[in-house]
């Protein structure tokens, strides 16, 4: 089950290019924190694959993080994710509808909008 296609796979990676542009760099500037985001197939806690989003150094790293610990932790089902990515979900509503969960700082946590994603074209 670990294996699943996430549609989030395919953001993240949108990410890595986009944190390597020149609005990336503004970003990593503007923001400079590091966020692990949890995505879930179908329930959170369950089958969850870990990205280290980096805006230090304007990095999205999969699986292992050898950076220290995360500023915050999120944690997502993965239709969840995609929603507030795109800006279809108000990250505060997804947090008091439960749609997301949140470890760590909670002022770094509120620094995490959709700004911070790429704008893609369609998904």
């Amino acid at each position: 089950m670990a294996n699943t296609e996430l549609k989030s796979d395919n953001l993240f990676e949108m990410m890595k290019a986009h944190l390597a542009s020149d609005a990336g760099k503004e970003l990593t500037k503007k923001i400079g924190l590091v966020y692990q985001i949890n995505i879930a197939p179908k329930k959170i806690g369950f089958d969850e694959v870990s990205y280290f989003v980096d805006l230090k150094k304007g990095e999205v790293t999969k699986g292992k993080y050898e950076g220290g610990k995360p500023d915050a932790i999120f944690s997502f089902k993965d239709d969840d994710f995609m929603k507030v990515a795109t800006g279809k979900m108000n990250p505060q509503i997804a947090f008091m509808r439960g749609a997301m969960k949140i470890k760590g700082s909670l002022s770094a946590a509120q620094k995490f909008t959709p700004d911070i994603f790429p704008k893609p074209a369609k998904m």
